[in-house]
């Protein structure tokens, strides 16, 4: 609730002294002033919409940098999970809720189940390859 309210006001400091900002002159105008453009005639005086600009902007300023850093302290006070890893330790399923799986006993394959060839069947193979004619390795 805290961090709302100095989030808006941060926000409403931050918009105020973008205004006073782009409302106040630069240092070229001051060089009209000089030459009697009817400076004196405004409602702050002659110098006293410029210290009046520049001292609300300074009290801006310095507000903006206290809710700067009061936000910062505030984010920093929470205790949120930094990391996927904490989230899941915070996170725990009830020991009742985990469905129990057994394991199946592994089974090995059986020996006979691949046919093992003889040696004469290999090398009646063998003979049937080099008497094919056009074939790589016929005599």
């Amino acid at each position: 609730m805290l961090h709302n309210i100095i989030l808006v006001i941060h926000v409403l400091i931050s918009v105020a002294l973008i205004g006073l900002i782009l409302i106040q002159q630069g240092k070229g105008a001051e060089a009209g002033a000089a030459f009697g453009s009817g400076a004196s005639g405004t409602v702050f005086g002659a110098r006293g919409a410029a210290s009046f600009l520049t001292r609300t902007t300074a009290i801006l300023a310095t507000l903006f940098f206290i809710t700067s850093l009061s936000l910062a302290y505030l984010a920093t006070m929470e205790s949120k999970p930094v990391s996927a890893v904490e989230k899941l330790e915070q996170i725990e399923a009830p020991v009742s809720d985990v469905p129990v799986v057994e394991e199946a006993p592994a089974v090995a394959p059986a020996q006979d189940a691949v046919p093992a060839v003889s040696e004469s069947a290999a090398d009646e193979g063998a003979e049937s390859v080099k008497k094919q004619p056009g074939k790589p390795g016929a005599p």
